[in-house]
């Protein structure tokens, strides 16, 4: 059962059936494509089958079929039908049945042919291989609703066998250009580039169509001198262009853009230019649907609005068949005509009003258009605003028409009367947001003229109207005035722009601004006006004063600290020497590191101590001191000699380590910022081979016996300088020949966002596999190893027991 889609709608206002009229020709255009698309699609399968079955080429089978219709008096259809039924009512169909149609995007059938893969050559001669392939494609094109799906289908098809993976259809346009109406494989943005193709020489595709042969494209370097390439050579090492049989002529070009950098053979080609005939006929279709039919008129029409200057289009009324105007169709449009959505010159044409511009129907213009088209009186509306959704945002306009009958057309006009306040709004926020505005001076009638923002810049009241140039001087800076005066009489002078900075003085205080001039002269080169901007740069100049005042103190700091840092470095030097080989002690071999930090420029208080003491026992210590700089040095000499002096008098460990807690915490009472260290010190005498140690908040001594490496429980004992009630413990331990004790300061295994545990166990393992190989220089391997991020300071002994 079919409604009547105007029935019951007699009450319905104009507007409304205008509206049900256009709805109801689009669903009837639907129905037309819908019913022309069957028919193409049962053409092509037939003709799919008669080249898969008898080896035809596309253009054969269509003759095939017009001749066996006209022979046995049939339609062509019904011919067709024919073919198809016969087709499937044989027993054995898998020679000559067509090939299932080839949807977009997927892989050709099994029955393409022996191709082994893209670039190698198929076996035999002419398109046998292929002939399957064809018949697929074929099916698969009668399909097609637009350009875009046979472009999709094109390369589905041919990406396996050719290695295709770009394919791009481009058409020619009454004024000689390419637009490109169809791709596949290549992106939006490399699309929108070559969307339209003026008829320039060095364009593969449209030579295609000057000359109506193919261009093989198969050596990049050589190509990119001759053509402009898509995109970059490398991306498509192969290339083919081949022209699209018109009617009459060629209308159009396919390329096909290859991955594979091999040559095309003689298969290939003959594949590419059957699969562009098979194209042929399915465009030709969709662009006779498309276009309209030509006109004399509207193409002289179209030559005198290219050379207009304003807004205007010619309307062709579409009448009902009682004659009734149902809508109007934009047949040519002048280049500077812009709708409220953005549309410009000929990307109106074509369009109908009321599918465009829904609302007006039933308005004072509609009836307007009706009015000049039958009486033949112009029409000149007042002004009316328009509403429409543009991108999600309504965009309303305000525009004044006007119509006039042109051979049964009508020749429309209008002006967009707030287009004028977007700009200038637009030029005033520009001016806001940039702090500047902009000035006109007239040399012959002595006058300027100011914007809004000027009389901000200048802090001069409106009222007051614009400075003159006389006037200017007055409030320049005296320093600036010679500079800026020169700047002008260049301008005057000898017409030359200028771009001068200078400086102002208001009630606000100074100002920097800068003026931006060139001026227009007569004809006999006399300047008679002068148009510039100037810019309130007043912000900018104190950033700029105050980071320059900002690196020159971190320039003066930075020269502080490298002092400090030179001076603590040679005093650290002077107190703290670094051994290069091994150290002979009361028959221990001791190898000593010191390395200082990779970042920073302040050394750190990392120290240590080994001397052999009167009664033929030896001391080591090994300290760090918090912080860096010359009071992290005089801390750790403060604390170096006074523990070697207290052992050397004959304080136990123990007791020592409590008297240096005593020396830091009185050397910080008061100070903000009182010194802390950690340390650890060891006494060993050589005839028990007997150590005793102890520690301040050290990290425990590692020792490395036997291959394998362990750390000594550590003894009572927090860091110095933390507590007056600190107690040291002492611990004792017997070396054996061939160990090592490993006494080092902290940046030997701290790791940032590493546990100390971990460091730790690293250690454990780098150590036991340096001192347990034998080798030469286990301590620097062990450091190469141990220490990648350089962040703090390191200093490290390794005591060594000489094997018997």
């Amino acid at each position: 059962m079919k409604t009547d889609p105007m029935a019951g709608a007699d009450d319905a206002s104009p507007e409304v059936l205008a509206l049900a009229k256009v709805v109801a020709r689009l669903r009837a255009e639907v129905a037309e494509l819908e019913g022309l698309a069957a028919t193409t699609a049962v053409l092509e399968r037939a003709k799919g089958v008669l080249m898969a079955r008898d080896g035809l080429s596309a253009d054969a089978a269509d003759e095939a079929l017009s001749a066996a219709a006209a022979l046995r008096g049939r339609t062509l259809m019904e011919e067709c039908w024919i073919v198809l039924g016969g087709i499937r009512s044989r027993p054995h169909p898998a020679k000559a049945a067509p090939a299932a149609p080839l949807a977009v995007g997927a892989a050709p059938p099994p029955e393409a042919g022996p191709v082994s893969g893209p670039g190698h050559p198929a076996t035999g001669g002419g398109d046998a291989p292929f002939r399957g392939l064809l018949a697929s494609l074929a099916a698969s094109l009668a399909g097609a609703r637009s350009p875009q799906d046979t472009a999709g289908i094109l390369r589905a098809a041919l990406r396996v066998p050719l290695g295709v993976e770009g394919v791009m259809i481009y058409r020619l346009d009454g004024a000689g250009r390419l637009g490109l109406i169809g791709h596949a494989g290549i992106d939006a943005v490399l699309a929108a580039q070559w969307q339209d193709v003026p008829p320039v020489s060095g364009v593969a595709a449209v030579e295609v169509i000057a000359s109506g042969e193919p261009r093989w494209l198969q050596d990049p370097e050589r190509d990119a001198e001759d053509y402009q390439l898509i995109g970059p050579p490398q991306r498509w090492p192969t290339r083919a262009w081949l022209p699209v049989p018109g009617e009459e002529r060629v209308s159009g070009a396919i390329g096909f853009l290859r991955t594979v950098p091999d040559p095309f053979d003689a298969a290939h080609r003959a594949l590419l230019v059957r699969a562009v005939r098979l194209c042929g006929g399915s465009l030709r279709v969709l662009e006779r649907h498309g276009d309209g039919p030509g006109d004399e008129e509207v193409a002289a029409v179209q030559k005198i609005f290219d050379v207009l200057s304003g807004a205007a289009i010619l309307l062709s009324p579409l009448r009902s068949p009682t004659g009734e105007v149902e809508d109007y169709r934009i047949e040519a449009a002048a280049p500077e005509s812009v709708d409220v959505a953005g549309r410009r010159g000929k990307e109106l044409v074509g369009r109908r009003v009321l599918e465009t511009y829904p609302t007006i129907a039933g308005t004072p213009l509609w009836h307007g258009y009706l009015d000049a088209l039958e009486t033949g009186s112009a029409y000149e509306g007042e002004p009316f605003s328009y509403r429409e959704v543009v991108a999600g945002i309504p965009e309303t306009s305000l525009y004044s028409v006007r119509a006039t009958r042109l051979a049964g057309r009508l020749v429309v006009s209008w002006i967009r009367h707030d287009a004028g306040a977007r700009e200038a709004s637009r030029l005033a926020a520009v001016q806001r947001l940039g702090n500047l505005g902009w000035a006109n001076w007239s040399l012959t009638t002595d006058t300027v003229n100011w914007s809004e923002q000027v009389y901000e810049i200048f802090d001069r009241p409106p009222e007051q109207g614009p400075m003159t140039l006389e006037e200017l001087p007055r409030h320049l800076v005296p320093d600036d005035l010679p500079a800026l005066a020169e700047a002008v009489r260049r301008l005057l002078g000898e017409g030359a722009p200028i771009d001068q900075p200078f400086r102002i003085t208001t009630d606000s205080g100074v100002r920097h601004l800068r003026i931006v001039a060139e001026a227009e002269t007569d004809a006999f080169g006399d300047p008679v006006e002068v148009h510039g901007f100037f810019q309130d740069l007043s912000r900018q100049r104190d950033a700029e004063l105050a980071l320059r005042e900002s690196e020159r103190a971190v320039l003066v700091q930075r020269g502080v600290l490298k002092a400090e840092r030179a001076i603590a470095a040679r005093l650290q030097h002077a107190l703290l020497p670094v051994p290069e080989q091994s150290v002979e002690l009361v028959g221990l071999r001791v190898d000593i590191a010191y390395m200082p930090s990779d970042s920073g420029v302040n050394v750190g208080g990392d120290w240590y101590s080994a001397i052999e003491l009167p009664d033929g026992s030896a001391l080591f210590v090994v300290g760090d001191v918090a912080g860096h700089g010359l009071d992290a040095v005089g801390t750790m000499a403060q604390l170096r000699f006074t523990a070697k002096g207290m052992i050397i008098t004959g304080s136990a460990l123990p007791d020592a380590m409590a008297r240096l807690n005593t020396l830091l915490l009185h050397t910080g009472a008061g100070v903000p910022s009182a010194a802390t260290a950690t340390m650890i010190m060891a006494r060993y005498w050589p005839a028990e081979r007997r150590l005793a140690w102890v520690r301040a908040g050290h990290l425990p001594p590692l020792l490395v016996r036997g291959g394998e490496a362990r750390f000594l429980p550590p003894p009572e004992g927090i860091l110095l300088g933390a507590s007056a009630d600190s107690v040291y413990a002492q611990e004792t331990l017997e070396l054996e020949p061939g160990d090592h004790l490993l006494l080092y300061t902290d940046g030997l295994i701290e790791v940032p966002e590493e546990s100390m545990d971990r460091g730790l166990g690293r250690l454990a393992e780098a150590a036991a596999e340096a001192m347990g190989g034998g080798t030469e220089e286990p301590l620097a391997r062990l450091l190469a190893q141990l220490r990648p991020a350089g962040r703090d300071d390191v200093c490290v002994l390794d005591i060594r027991v000489p094997p018997c």
